[in-house]
């Protein structure tokens, strides 16, 4: 089976493989991840506990404070950022948070084929999203 190919647009330049972490709700960085270990905190969040490192990381938009560009920043400088970033709308302080980490970013890909688990190719230079393989279930 040929792997899904979605199209979007780059936002921040780069390249991963990694596994998908997919989201159905908006995320704020400053109050929703702890920047301690990576985990996503935010009361009523679909992945509240599950942690973005590594990962890439799929969620429709962000949300709040400016401050949340530099929660993303001391992620990376702490080895706990995601490996890539899909929106489906990019937003101001999710584009400044990835810019000044190096974290690949497309956005206008329709993050509801993605499933957590999947694993996932990321050519941001080309807004290109690969679903390699499927996680089973």
């Amino acid at each position: 089976m040929l792997p899904t190919i979605l199209k979007g647009r780059k936002i921040v330049e780069g390249y991963c493989k990694a596994e998908a972490l997919v989201s159905t709700k908006p995320i704020s960085f400053l109050g929703g991840v702890d920047p301690a270990d990576g985990k996503i905190i935010e009361k009523n969040h679909d992945l509240c506990g599950e942690c973005v490192k590594g990962k890439v990381f799929c969620f429709p938009h962000g949300h709040g404070s400016t401050v949340g560009s530099y929660v993303l920043y001391s992620l990376a400088k702490k080895a706990l950022a995601p490996k890539a970033i899909i929106n489906q709308t990019a937003d101001p302080v999710v584009v400044v948070g990835a810019i000044i980490s190096n974290i690949p970013m497309t956005d206008q890909i329709d993050i509801k084929q993605i499933r957590s688990g999947d694993l996932l190719e990321v050519d941001a230079d080309k807004g290109l999203v690969k679903i390699l393989k499927r996680k089973r279930g």
